[in-house]
């Protein structure tokens, strides 16, 4: 049996024009963060259907972005994350390359 590892939480996301923020912060259940060339965040969805629970407040599930420094493995193991706009995405603001 494998034993679940507590997820960063996103501590803050400013991006107000996704379906998964209410009030500053990410309501899915988990969020994944990056690809091999940006730290998007993948879960970010611009939507009127507003999306998430309320009484959750979004972890990260996976972060493709082994190049930052808080990148175990495809892990991420930021004490928290912030997220942020970016064009017209969405990106984690604490990516940080190694």
């Amino acid at each position: 049996m494998t034993a679940a590892m507590e997820m960063p939480r996103v501590q803050e996301c400013v991006v107000a024009a996704c379906a998964y923020n209410s009030a500053g912060d990410c309501h899915a259940f988990a969020i994944t963060i990056g690809s091999m060339d940006h730290a998007h965040c993948h879960t970010f969805v611009e939507s009127p259907v507003r999306g998430g629970a309320d009484d959750l407040i979004a972890q990260v599930g996976a972060c493709q972005r082994s190049d930052c420094r808080h990148n175990e493995q495809l892990e991420c193991h930021a004490p928290s994350i912030r997220v942020g706009p970016d064009n017209d995405m969405a990106d984690c603001m604490t990516y940080d390359g190694r």
